[in-house]
């Protein structure tokens, strides 16, 4: 599965596995700015992930959130992207203390701010790619996505990469309640055997979750 990997376009190259259409009204953040990325078979999944992040990490400072479904995806997907020499990686484990939990998500959080700020002021986001030319990327599993109801703040992150698809609509929505700023862009990856996995979170949800489009960039 290969991307074109330019500054201004992100191919995907096969059919799209679901048909697209206008999306309809939600209450959950912007129902337009959900899409899939169609994986073959699973063991592209991981190298497809690298060809996305090769073109989003040309974004300077953009923070990008991780979410999977177990420990072992996680210890998977970050001995790989660790190596990436264009990712900042931040990691939750379970088994953190609570004072480096707090510290991992209070960084990552105010790179986070920063970025969305300096987006509304161009100038400043110049500024910052001069100084700055890696994005910030924390990978998360359900299990330790933030406690809101314990006082722990959204991540705010500009894109969630669902690395694995969520089965349920609830933990969709977790995901962004606890990951995503309010504009932000959803990435579901999606291998050829899921297709009936996500139109049943899009009739769950209420709005098409969307092919991604060739021009990412578009939609950042």
């Amino acid at each position: 599965m290969a991307f074109d990997a330019s500054p201004t376009e992100l191919q995907f190259h096969p059919p799209p596995l679901v048909s697209v259409s206008s999306p309809s009204p939600s209450h959950y953040f912007s129902p337009g700015r959900h899409f899939y990325v169609a994986v073959d078979k699973i063991h592209f999944k991981m190298e497809t992930l690298v060809d996305l992040l090769g073109v989003t990490g040309q974004r300077p400072n953009l923070p990008i959130a991780v979410c999977c479904s177990s420990r072992d995806e996680l210890d998977a997907l970050c001995s790989v992207v660790s190596n990436l020499s264009y990712i900042s990686l931040s990691i939750l484990y379970s088994d953190l203390s609570e004072s480096e939990r707090g510290r991992i998500l209070g960084e990552f959080r105010q790179k986070a701010i920063e970025w969305n700020q300096n987006i509304s002021h161009p100038s400043n986001t110049i500024e910052n790619e001069n100084s700055e030319q890696k994005s910030n990327m924390i990978v998360v599993t359900d299990a330790c996505l933030p406690i809101v109801a314990s006082g722990e703040q959204p991540i705010l992150a500009r894109i969630l990469i669902n690395f694995e698809l969520p089965t349920k609509k609830e933990t969709y929505l977790r995901r962004m309640s606890t990951c995503l700023e309010a504009d932000g862009i959803v990435i579901n990856m999606v291998v050829g055997g899921e297709v009936v996995t996500l139109k049943s979170l899009e009739e769950s949800l209420g709005f098409i979750i969307a092919e991604m489009p060739i021009n990412i960039f578009d939609i950042l």
